[in-house]
């Protein structure tokens, strides 16, 4: 009788492990499957923002400036004799040029044409400086060494630093920012701190209802890289970021 009641014990207690291993793994592939559709997600929605970013650009700069371009040329080939006549086509011609001007900074930040031409450090060069903040912000970029241009990856990368400007402009309350590039055969290392107040990283990255820090991890798993934040409150934020090249 006692055998068979340890018999028993031992199956239900096999059969309760059974389950809850069973729930446990089932929970595990639940979250794991959750993660990888939310990164996809997130993804699918960089890319397509880097798309409509190429495509607007792209109509601004041969579509629109031409036209623009046109227009100007048109207004002051128009021959008036009237003074008040003469000063508002001197007018419409300077709002023209103003126009232009916008729409080359827009058509810039969406896609830096500095970027191709100059590379990646002097496309975040002049991003920082068209900014127009030097007075609350300094940015400092900089390389140990030559840097290897590869288009695909340096759009993201370029994203990358473009997020992290905006976000210690916005949050940090820093007056320096220095951004640091070292490349060897393997990888691209770009190391990323500031002097401002720092943030709680695991709290930011678990309330943030946007792409924010999150395109900064999708980002860098798009190129197979990897990225580490470590902030202190008080002590400033460094950001590490690892990338294969390839």
């Amino acid at each position: 009788m006692e055998n068979r009641i340890l018999y028993i014990t031992i199956f239900l207690s096999s059969l309760l492990a059974v389950i809850i291993s069973f729930f446990i793994a089932s929970i595990i592939r639940y979250h794991r499957r959750f993660i990888r559709l939310q990164r996809e997600r997130i993804t699918a929605e960089i890319r397509s923002l880097e798309n409509e970013r190429k495509r607007i650009a792209t109509d601004l700069h041969d579509s629109l400036g031409p036209l623009l371009s046109s227009v100007k040329l048109n207004i002051t080939s128009v021959e008036v004799s009237d003074e008040r006549d003469r000063q508002v086509i001197s007018k419409s011609t300077k709002y023209i040029d103003e126009i232009i001007t916008s729409m080359r900074q827009i058509s810039h930040n969406l896609l830096p044409n500095t970027l191709e031409r100059k590379g990646l450090l002097e496309a975040i060069r002049e991003f920082s400086g068209h900014l127009g903040q030097e007075a609350l912000l300094e940015v400092h970029v900089y390389a140990m060494n030559p840097i290897t241009p590869n288009a695909e990856q340096d759009i993201h990368i370029f994203r990358i630093v473009q997020e992290i400007i905006h976000n210690t402009l916005k949050h940090a309350g820093a007056s320096r920012l220095d951004i640091g590039f070292n490349q060897d055969a393997e990888e691209l290392l770009v190391l990323i701190k500031d002097n401002g107040k720092g943030f709680n990283v695991q709290k930011a990255t678990r309330d943030s209802r946007g792409l924010g820090l999150k395109s900064l991890e999708i980002r860098t798993d798009i190129m197979h890289g990897t990225i580490n934040i470590r902030s202190t409150p008080g002590e400033g934020t460094h950001y590490y970021i690892r990338i294969p090249r390839r």
